[in-house]
């Protein structure tokens, strides 16, 4: 597997490949709802209760419980409340917990398509005026699916969401400057809001944050999802290590073991997607003429480019147990 990425302004692209870290991928694009399907049958599967359609509507202390108040007027009471509810989360909402925010003042077209030519299980992407535009290959069909993610400003969002299938894969094809051929067909899209968001706090008494709930990233990296599952792999060492030595699991210190391993790392990574974005979104002939060199220079240097593939597949750092490949 490969990453090929370029900026279109410019003559600037690098390459990234999985041999040269000895792997054989690079990484895996899945579809959010085989995510979601696969899932729901580890749960049946368990003896996890599970309240579908579930919502939400009220949370307040109880001694040193929670009580959770349900849309349907259901409650439940609960020593440790692990809010994974996502970027608009209603667990952060309703504890009050302060965040750090600020919008990007664009918007993630999502979708996926049909390409002409073989994706060549290549993940590319090109930087555009607008802001960055991924094909991310899928395993759909043979080499033609690739999932889009396109960065553009709010006015053009409004525009591309409005056309007709057949234009908007023209517009597509164009901003991609054809590297996969012509785009043939496309699924439904979908228009996110792109918005920078970091809880000050990932715990407290009984109430632990993690993923889209603790922090959402800029998608230019593909880094989101990556991080909540290591923050659900660090929670889960640290309460298990807990419940093994007879602490409290709810208990602030114990709590706090996890943010202090995830918090510093999730902040570095947000500050470079934030420098990356700002870099390819500046026009000056000075930074334009900076990335396009810097491109080119880590392009030519093997050592620095497996560091980056090392980084980006977690094969280095404080990795927990359950995101060790030794330990699968």
């Amino acid at each position: 597997m490969h990453v090929r990425v370029w900026d279109g302004s410019g003559t600037g692209q690098i390459h990234f490949s999985a041999s040269s870290v000895h792997a054989d991928v690079l990484g895996h694009i899945v579809e959010n709802r085989v995510v979601q399907d696969a899932l729901l049958d580890r749960l049946h599967d368990s003896d996890i209760g599970l309240l579908a359609n579930a919502r939400l509507e009220q949370m307040r202390h109880s001694g040193d419980d929670w009580l959770l108040t349900l849309a349907d007027g259901r409650l439940l009471r609960a020593p440790l409340v692990v809010a994974a509810d996502g970027a608009n989360s209603a667990v952060r909402r309703l504890t009050e917990t302060p965040t750090r925010e600020w919008d990007y003042l664009h918007y993630a077209i999502v979708t996926s398509v049909r390409t002409a030519d073989s994706h060549k299980k290549t993940a590319w992407q090109r930087f555009t005026d607008d802001g960055p535009l991924a094909f991310l290959p899928l395993d759909r069909e043979g080499e033609h699916w690739c999932s889009i993610v396109w960065s553009v400003t709010p006015a053009e969002a409004e525009r591309l969401m409005v056309l007709e299938d057949d234009l908007f894969c023209r517009e597509l094809e164009q901003a991609f400057e054809g590297r996969l051929g012509q785009v043939l067909s496309a699924d439904a899209r979908l228009c996110v809001p792109l918005r920078q968001r970091h809880a000050k706090r990932y715990v407290a008494n009984g109430l632990a944050l993690i993923g889209d709930a603790a922090h959402t990233i800029h998608p230019l990296a593909g880094q989101g999802v990556n991080l909540g599952f290591l923050d659900a792999a660090v929670l889960a060492q640290v309460l298990t290590h807990a419940a093994q030595r007879g602490e409290r699991v709810a208990d602030l210190r114990v709590l706090g073991r996890y943010e202090r391993r995830r918090m510093p790392h999730n902040l570095a990574l947000m500050a470079a997607m934030e420098g990356f974005e700002r870099l390819f979104q500046a026009n000056p002939l000075p930074l334009r003429w900076l990335r396009n060199t810097g491109l080119k220079m880590v392009n030519q240097m093997p050592e620095a480019k497996a560091l980056f593939v090392r980084e980006a597949l977690g094969l280095s750092g404080d990795l927990p147990e359950l995101a060790r490949l030794d330990a699968r």
